[in-house]
């Protein structure tokens, strides 16, 4: 006689259970339903403003918005290239410290080259150098036996005009190129890979960054050179 009633007494049990049970999930999740959210997204400006500051990358003025954010890039790389070389003589220029290495002023000529180069490939229908040009710029494009012979002599002001010449005329083509050409794909500059513009002018940016650290590397090891900070 009293099965029947410890069943349904069971049975209320459960019920009563699953039912508090329930009520607690759902308090769960509205306690945790803030931190479950996807974050707030800051707006985008749709025309975000330039800012010529060395530190800021971004858009610069006159420059499209993809370009004027790699010509930052390419602004803040040259000032760290600068900085490290102001004050060297034309011995520390010219020092060699062994026969597989480059000369700081050698490295300094490489990068006006590499700029030049890159210039005639996307503004002058990459042209080849002409003879005379060849003659002047292949050193310092090969670097190695070449330029250690040839380059040499030469005060950090004439390494700088050649930087400041060949960097400015990229500048000011980069300002006749919209991110639409930046972003285009060269097919004739590779038969292998996709090449786009942007990954030219992102090359030479980084092919600097590499040789700074040469640079550095080298101007520590310099005859009399003690402590040096970069």
């Amino acid at each position: 006689m009293h099965a029947p009633i410890h069943d349904a007494g069971r049975r209320r049990w459960f019920k009563t259970s699953a039912l508090l049970a329930a009520t607690a999930a759902t308090s769960g999740l509205m306690a945790f339903e803030p931190l479950l959210a996807a974050p707030p997204r800051m707006p985008i400006p749709s025309s975000p403003e330039a800012d010529d500051s060395l530190y800021m990358i971004g858009p610069r003025d006159g420059y499209s918005p993809y370009i004027g954010s790699l010509v930052s890039m390419m602004n803040y790389n040259r000032s760290t290239i600068i900085k490290l070389t102001a004050g060297m003589t034309m011995e520390q220029l010219d020092h060699l410290h062994d026969p597989q290495s480059n000369t700081i002023g050698a490295l300094l000529m490489h990068l006006a080259v590499v700029d030049k180069v890159y210039y005639m490939n996307c503004f002058e229908k990459n042209r080849e150098f002409t003879d005379e040009e060849k003659k002047f710029w292949e050193p310092a494009l090969d670097l190695d036996e070449k330029g250690r012979a040839e380059i040499k002599g030469k005060d950090l002001a004439y390494y700088v005009d050649l930087m400041t010449t060949t960097r400015a005329q990229t500048l000011e083509a980069l300002k006749t190129k919209d991110d639409k050409w930046l972003l285009a794909v060269d097919y004739l500059f590779s038969k292998d890979q996709k090449f786009n513009n942007y990954w030219k002018w992102f090359h030479v940016c980084e092919h600097e960054s590499h040789h700074r650290g040469q640079i550095s590397w080298l101007k520590k090891r310099l005859p009399g050179m003690k402590d040096v900070k970069d």
